[in-house]
């Protein structure tokens, strides 16, 4: 019995021993098909062509937009633009600088006025002040100091009748040299001294806080402006500017008022269109016509 049980031990030893080996060769069968089929997967891959290798693409750069530009501002219309003239007085010595203008215009004024009307000028800085005392003839203040003429001579001229104060009629006598001199120039070759020195008038406008305005228009602005004053057919009255206090006015005839409230109301050159009186306001419109005709016309030399 015993030999059976060691006959049986012996039989399932040899067994397992069969069964580690046939697991070894599936184990090395197994192995050796995997290291086969690696070599035959490089040997095809030597033999086919190779592909080049891209380079990476960057992406392409980020620009950074523009920021969006305002429209540029509209070139002004000019209205009534200078055309030179066909006989320019200054043509011959071309336009001075601005700040070295006065000694020309005062030789072509002196020429074009005479001694008497040329001596009513004020020739220091005469150009700007021109410009200046022009566009402030249209609004409510235009302070002597910048006149380019010296303001008319005497003092203003009042008359007291039943409570009220009016403008004398003989206080128009005072402008009666300014209106003779306006009456006395030649309107031609004023226009045509106006054209040929036309960029001093400009430059000054422009220094004045206007860049980009057309003096001339605004002249002839102006001009429209005095033409359309009011023509009062009786007598102005008028009131003394009163004032609190210990202090006295040194020169009351100049602080006077309108007493109506819509000639208050007028602009400064309006008021002085108003203040010359009947006779000389008309025949000074006459002369700005004349010359509002001449400056928007393409030849002065008509």
């Amino acid at each position: 019995m015993q030999n059976d049980v060691g006959d049986r031990t012996t039989d399932s030893h040899h067994s397992a021993r069969r069964k580690a080996r046939r697991f070894e060769h599936i184990v090395l069968l197994a192995a050796l098909t995997a290291a086969v089929a690696m070599l035959t997967y490089f040997w095809w891959s030597s033999r086919q062509p190779q592909r080049p290798i891209a380079p990476a693409v960057p992406p392409p750069p980020v620009i950074a937009s523009a920021p969006a530009q305002a429209p540029p501002a509209p070139t002004p219309v000019v209205k009534y633009p200078i055309e030179p003239a066909s006989a320019p007085a200054a043509a011959a010595e071309g336009v001075p600088p601005l700040d070295e203008s006065d000694l020309v215009l005062a030789r072509h004024l002196e020429a074009l006025l005479g001694r008497d009307g040329f001596a009513q000028l004020r020739m220091t800085g005469f150009v700007r002040h021109l410009v200046a005392t022009v566009d402030n003839l249209a609004r409510s203040h235009a302070p002597a100091y910048m006149w380019p003429v010296n303001p008319a001579a005497g003092r203003f001229d009042v008359q007291s009748r039943d409570g009220q104060t009016f403008i004398s009629l003989d206080n128009g006598l005072r402008y009666t040299p300014l209106v003779l001199l306006a009456e006395s120039v030649d309107i031609d070759q004023l226009a045509a001294l106006y054209r040929s020195l036309y960029p001093l008038f400009q430059q000054a406008y422009e220094e004045l806080g206007y860049p980009g305005r057309y003096f001339n228009d605004r002249l002839v602005e102006v001009i429209d402006h005095l033409l359309a004053a009011p023509e009062p057919s009786g007598p102005v009255a008028v009131e003394l500017v009163t004032v609190q206090g210990p202090v006295q006015l040194a020169r009351p005839w100049v602080h006077y008022t309108f007493a109506d409230p819509q000639l208050e109301s007028l602009s400064a050159g309006q008021k002085i269109m108003v203040r010359v009186g009947l006779v000389n306001e008309r025949r000074l419109k006459a002369r700005l016509a004349s010359v509002r005709a001449a400056i928007i016309s393409k030849d002065s030399s008509r």
